[in-house]
């Protein structure tokens, strides 16, 4: 009787004892389709590697929404822990001292292995401090690269087996196709990212003073140079001939080639996922596009797509939370399978060898394109673009480059008033944080 009445009060008190709860770790991101079946796939893996920890993704918009919804968050005392932020709102985080914790310190008060030197150089440094402190966490890296349907340039009688690599190859590309019937033979995504940013990297060119920012808040646009006006000159003769056809701003373009409606186009390379699972017709990834007799060229592309940033305020528990989850992130395995999935940049070089030994590159010719752009030796004018105001510079540059497509100005008149519209922003940011 004695054991039985012991048992039911064990039995009671296990039942009244609160249950050790899971710290939960909000993170705000920007992934739709195919990428945001893959955050929530993360989120999963993380959370049943471990008990103690429970990741929540959000999709929240866009990149430029999700970063305003963030700002108001924070301001209301509310953020989350972790948020996604493109690359452009870089020198506007690092200048929010007081919102954001540095990833280096999250996670090395939060006990978690911490080696700056495995990531890639070119993914590493645009995230890093000039004093060498990492500020946030490089999570879905990507470049820009060149897709074309192998199908539609075999009914021009091309060869589909050869990208074009220079531009002019590009445009005689073009002219064919729209010969062969074909109603949008080229297209692109983030304009001022694959058209000038990346571009400019491409050719050793400036597309900012001060080293593309990296140099200081005076930094001013240059991206109204002959080279520049040239390019859009010949991309404004594509416009008015309909061999380019302009699908709008941001991402717009994306669905346009994996539906087939374009044979080619500049984009992320982080669209790889989506044509990988849309695209009924063959296609290729090669190179971006550049000018023969631009000497130095090709150089490297640029950083595009996101990083992690761990918002300040929040509880030393939440912040091991935090690295314990960034620390399952960098795991080369699980790198290695992001990158294959996805297309983003493998952000450790344990990662890049892991996948090429694996066979990828040979069975998915073209997906190691984006990772040898970027691992190529850089200088100071192809290091990155980093400015503050960038996402409005970048809204700048639409606005004014639309007037092209649509015949209402110049190529260079287009590109002298974005440069001097977006100095104005530069100004604005550098008065802003002079300290």
């Amino acid at each position: 009787m004695k054991f039985r009445l012991a048992a039911a009060s064990i039995a009671a008190a296990l039942v009244s004892s609160p249950v050790l709860a899971q710290t939960e770790i909000q993170w705000w991101h920007s992934m739709s389709g195919p990428l945001g079946e893959w955050v929530g796939d993360l989120a999963k893996q993380f959370n049943a590697s471990q008990g103690a920890y429970k990741v929540v993704p959000t999709y929240k918009g866009q990149y430029d929404e999700s970063m305003t919804a963030a700002i108001a968050a924070f301001r209301a005392g509310n953020a989350p822990d972790i948020l996604q932020v493109f690359e452009v709102g870089t020198a506007t985080m690092m200048a929010s001292k007081g919102a954001i914790k540095p990833v280096g310190e999250v996670m090395t008060s939060g006990g978690a292995k911490f080696d700056p030197s495995v990531y890639i150089s070119a993914v590493a440094g645009y995230y890093t401090a000039p004093n060498g402190q990492m500020l946030s966490f490089p999570f879905n890296s990507s470049t820009t690269v060149f897709y074309y349907n192998k199908d539609a340039f075999k009914a021009a009688g091309l060869d589909p087996e050869k990208a074009p690599t220079t531009w002019p190859e590009v445009f005689a590309a073009a002219d064919k196709l729209k010969a062969s019937g074909h109603k949008c033979p080229f297209t692109t995504s983030w304009v001022s990212w694959t058209q000038l940013e990346s571009f400019s990297a491409w050719h050793n060119t400036l597309f900012a003073s001060q080293n593309n920012g990296f140099g200081g808040t005076s930094a001013r646009l240059a991206f109204n140079s002959p080279l520049h006006v040239r390019h859009f000159e010949n991309l404004a003769k594509m416009a008015k001939n309909g061999t380019f056809v302009y699908k709008g701003r941001n991402n717009s373009a994306d669905a346009a080639f994996p539906s087939g409606e374009c044979a080619m186009m500049t984009g992320s390379s982080g669209l790889y996922a989506r044509v990988a699972k849309d695209a009924k017709f063959k296609y290729g990834i090669s190179t971006l596009p550049y000018y023969p007799d631009v000497k130095g060229a090709p150089q490297n592309t640029v950083i595009g797509g996101a990083s992690l940033w761990v918002m300040a305020g929040k509880t030393p528990e939440k912040y091991k939370g935090v690295a314990r989850f960034f620390d399952f992130l960098s795991d080369t395995k699980v790198q290695s399978e992001s990158h294959k999935r996805t297309g983003y940049l493998p952000i450790t070089m344990g990662a890049f060898k892991l996948t090429d030994a694996s066979g990828f590159y040979k069975d998915k010719p073209g997906t190691d394109v984006a990772v040898t752009q970027m691992i190529r030796k850089t200088t100071d004018k192809s290091r990155g673009i980093r400015l503050g105001n960038f996402v409005q510079i970048r809204t700048i540059v639409d606005e004014e480059t639309e007037q092209i497509w649509n015949g209402k100005r110049s190529a260079k008149e287009a590109l002298d008033a974005a440069v001097k519209r977006g100095n104005e922003q530069l100004a604005r940011f550098q008065k802003a944080n002079k300290g």
